[in-house]
């Protein structure tokens, strides 16, 4: 059997003579060698090569929901790299640790010749965050022009597009809205639920206002906190107030895609639901991760430098911090957890709609 193409060399595949040629100390250029300063670019270069995968991954599952419906076995699919970014990522978080084998001595070897160079200038990491969905304006101003950087007219045309055209985040909210089962004739799913809710809520209620161990001072606090969870349970039922919640920037998610997605997680256990599930819990995985890793970047930072300015003229560890929870991009898919109800008090699905979750075929 002949072969299709010449035999290939590993090396030749890799292009490894420009792969490992690709490392210029900075303290080597100035006389002063520092032996740290490999790893530091060793590090940083896998990274970028990481998120190059990402991207490739996230795009590959963008095109998938890209279309008007979503074939079952691309969901599948969708699930299957999604997981594989989460797989990236936690080696993500453990290249942190081998990073952290250098001292603060060490990295300030090199450090000042590295000035103004930042992770801020990062195009594939800031093409990864808008590609989830992370808007412009909920970026500091130090984010949305990193000062100093080295961007290329195509880069700037590529981080443009990425902000204009549809996140993961949209397409994901899309697909949620043309779920069905949301509304059947002669199955008031909703009602049934809210009355679920209510019961819940009463017995509640009535456990905080009968717990001998509380003072009353104690127990103000905790009935409005219970206040609070009803006035979230209300704003899953009435569209209106989950609006007013949007446009205050508590929510995000449209209500159809809100209740969609609340609707999977309660009857998760339905064959048909199970992969959908799946799907929206890989995504809080992604958001979770990606947290985790700007928070133990934050961590990092503060060991190493203290309270310095960062390199690229940010507060350093202080601005990195307020980025964990202000990047988040699928917060509303956290917060589904507050309107689950136990098993036992759901509303019982007609036989129908049981048939049609569990892939029920009708005999020839």
């Amino acid at each position: 059997m002949t072969r299709p193409h010449d035999p290939v060399d590993y090396g030749e595949y890799l292009q490894l003579q420009k792969l490992l040629s690709s490392q210029a100390p900075k303290s080597l250029e100035a006389g002063a060698p520092a032996h740290d300063e490999m790893l530091f670019i060793v590090v940083h270069q896998a990274y970028e090569l990481w998120f190059k995968q990402i991207l490739h991954e996230l795009d590959s599952v963008m095109a998938l929901f890209h279309r008007d419906s979503v074939d079952e076995r691309n969901v599948g699919v969708a699930v299957a790299r999604l997981e594989r970014i989460v797989e990236i990522q936690k080696v993500l978080l453990d290249q942190l640790r081998v990073l952290e084998t250098m001292t603060p001595l060490d990295f300030l070897e090199f450090r000042n010749l590295l000035i103004p160079a930042s992770g801020f200038q990062s195009v594939q990491f800031r093409l990864i965050e808008n590609r989830l969905g992370l808007r412009r304006n909920a970026r500091a101003p130090l984010e949305r022009s990193p000062a100093s950087a080295k961007i290329s007219d195509g880069q700037i045309g590529a981080l443009r597009r990425s902000e204009d055209e549809p996140s993961l985040f949209d397409l994901v909210e899309r697909w949620l809205e043309r779920t069905p089962f949301l509304e059947l004739p002669g199955f008031q799913f909703w009602e049934q639920y809210g009355a679920a809710v209510a019961r819940m809520l009463s017995a509640d209620r009535a456990t905080i206002e009968a717990n001998p161990a509380l003072s009353p001072a104690e127990r103000g606090p905790q009935l409005r906190e219970l206040d609070s969870t009803a006035a979230s349970f209300a704003a899953v039922l009435d569209e209106a107030a989950h609006e007013k919640l949007r446009a205050a920037g508590e929510r995000r998610l449209s209500h159809r895609a809100t209740r969609a997605a609340l609707f999977i997680h309660l009857y998760r256990d339905q064959p048909i639901l199970h992969l959908p599930f799946r799907l929206l819990r890989t995504l809080v995985d992604v958001d979770e991760l990606l947290a985790s890793w700007r928070y133990r970047h934050a961590l990092m930072v503060h060991r190493m430098i203290g309270t310095k300015i960062g390199t690229g003229g940010s507060s350093g560890h202080h601005y990195l911090l307020s980025t964990v929870e202000r990047n988040k991009v699928f917060a509303d898919l956290f917060n589904l957890s507050t309107f689950l109800i136990s098993r036992s008090a759901l509303p019982v699905l007609p036989e129908d709609l049981e048939r049609r979750l569990g892939f029920y075929f009708p005999r020839a």
